[in-house]
């Protein structure tokens, strides 16, 4: 008798454990823009019941490696989709600056090109079954924040758009009235590539936008604070800081919460 109710109060505990139905699952997955074929990666929670909320990922200047597919995963953890997307083409990656500084270069000659590499991957978001399309964000990492700063500048049709040690500057400043997205800046107070001077040039031009924003600093954090082996790539420059790490994501996912009620 003991045995039974034993058993029996054990599994009404895993029943309503958290995370016990939690079932994330991951696919690649390959699509074009013309005739460049991008390889993305793509996470979900099938515990998750019905249609939710989609999120791009766009990645660190080092290309769609694994800290952009762990975004997509804490995403799909989180309740939603995550879609790490593919900026470069066919997924390349690198570890050595000279080499990404080159991916970029390429990636971001032609803002055309980039925006409908960008487009691509949401139109392919939008029409996943797991995916409300009409509630879609996106997130970038480094170069990756820049891209989604750039679409959230020419009106891009998005809920939210959050970037994480990304670069401010623009030669394409926002417009007034043209900024649909919610914007979250979240910086690092130690980040050369990003100096307080670019920070105070945003604000002002956001403002000027009339642009939904908020900058939080994270104070003696460098760039790449968010990528677990930043310090890997021999740049002085680069360093993880899980209290920011950490720290940064819950104020992603406040917004969230706001935007998607």
């Amino acid at each position: 008798m003991h045995l039974r109710i034993g058993i029996a109060l054990a599994t009404a505990w895993l029943a309503q454990a958290p995370g016990i139905h939690s079932r994330v699952q991951t696919r690649e997955v390959e699509y074009r823009q013309g005739s460049t074929v991008l390889k993305g990666f793509i996470a979900w929670n099938d515990s998750v019941p019905g249609k939710r909320p989609g999120v791009l990922v766009v990645h660190e200047w080092w290309g769609l490696n694994d800290h952009a597919r762990n975004q997509a995963r804490r995403l799909a953890e989180a309740g939603y989709v995550g879609f790490a997307i593919d900026m470069y083409g066919n997924g390349k990656t690198t570890t050595h600056p000279q080499d990404a500084q080159a991916f970029a270069t390429e990636a971001t000659k032609d803002p055309a090109v980039l925006a409908a590499r960008f487009n691509a991957a949401l139109d392919l978001l939008k029409k996943d079954p797991r995916v409300d399309s009409t509630r879609i964000a996106a997130i970038g990492y480094c170069f990756g924040g820049a891209v989604v700063l750039g679409m959230a500048r020419s009106g891009a049709d998005l809920a939210a758009v959050v970037t994480f040690h990304g670069a401010l500057a623009t030669q394409s400043p926002a417009q007034p009235g043209k900024v649909k997205a919610r914007i979250l800046v979240l910086a690092g107070g130690a980040d050369p590539f990003v100096p307080p001077e670019q920070v105070e040039a945003f604000k002002k031009e956001m403002q000027a936008a009339g642009a939904r924003f908020e900058v939080v600093t994270y104070p003696g954090a460098k760039h790449g604070f968010t990528n677990p082996v930043a310090a890997s790539y021999g740049m002085p420059q680069l360093a993880y800081d899980a209290a920011a790490d950490r720290q940064s994501w819950a104020a992603m996912l406040k917004l969230f919460r706001q935007v998607f009620p």
